[in-house]
């Protein structure tokens, strides 16, 4: 029998507001730039990209963030999360330091 809504097999709950689902992504991101931090060589890099994309998506929290969010939208947001912390790897890390961002921001009905 088809269920009403969205599979939900995330160990996060997923965010019911476009806020919460915002912040989600930005403590995703800060857990990641941590483990980049682990390569030495890219520290300024790294910093700058999560200041950049912790901006962006605190605007998007700010202008949107009591805004309902559909249950679909939630289990991505949530999805992409969980799977961003399965990265072990310091440089697979920064690789995702772009693609987390984004993703929540499609998620979301946002430009990233």
């Amino acid at each position: 029998m088809p269920s009403d809504g969205p599979a939900r097999d995330s160990p996060t709950p997923p965010p019911a507001t476009v806020g919460a689902a915002a912040r989600l992504a930005i403590d995703g991101l800060a857990a990641l730039g941590e483990l980049g931090e682990e390569i030495d060589d890219e520290w300024q890099y790294i910093e700058d990209l999560v200041d950049a994309w912790r901006t962006r998506l605190e605007a998007v929290e700010d202008a949107r963030g009591e805004e309902a969010l559909a249950a679909a939208r939630g289990v991505a947001v949530a999805r992409i999360v969980d799977e961003a912390g399965l990265i072990a790897d310091p440089h697979r890390a920064i690789d995702w330091l772009s693609t987390l961002p984004q993703v929540v921001l499609v998620a979301l009905g946002e430009r990233p």
